[in-house]
């Protein structure tokens, strides 16, 4: 049901590794709990140096307002600047066009943390 590649977090977050740096959006079921989006902003700036659990975004629903976090301390490279004016990408596809940011990893032991898809399918399943 989730990619297999990628670590997830209990708050909804996925992660997919690249050498040094990961690519970090919010899963699946993440976007069904929240039903349609309608507003995205980030938190964050390229250059920037993130912790483990710093806030990179807020997004909106019809539902909710919800945090966004980063499950990885490092310095941000990129923000996907175009996702807040086509939202239909991250409901759509969030684990392809629907990334949020990519961060060079600054402390590699804390992806130990992150659940495999199998733990996170059971986790997100008891939600």
């Amino acid at each position: 049901m989730y990619p297999q590649e990628l670590k997830y977090t209990k708050s909804h977050e996925w992660v997919e590794l690249q050498e040094n740096h990961v690519k970090i959006g919010i899963t699946s079921f993440a976007i069904t709990e929240l039903t349609d989006l309608t507003y995205l902003e980030f938190s964050v700036e390229v250059g920037q140096h993130l912790n483990q659990g710093d806030s990179i975004a807020e997004v909106e629903s019809v539902k909710t307002t919800s945090e966004i976090y980063s499950p990885i301390s490092g310095k941000v490279t990129g923000v996907n600047a175009e996702l807040p004016d086509t939202l239909e990408e991250l409901m759509e596809n969030p684990y392809d066009t629907g990334w949020m940011i990519e961060v060079e990893i600054s402390d590699p032991s804390e992806l130990e943390s992150l659940l495999s898809a199998q733990e996170y399918e059971k986790q997100a399943s008891s939600d």
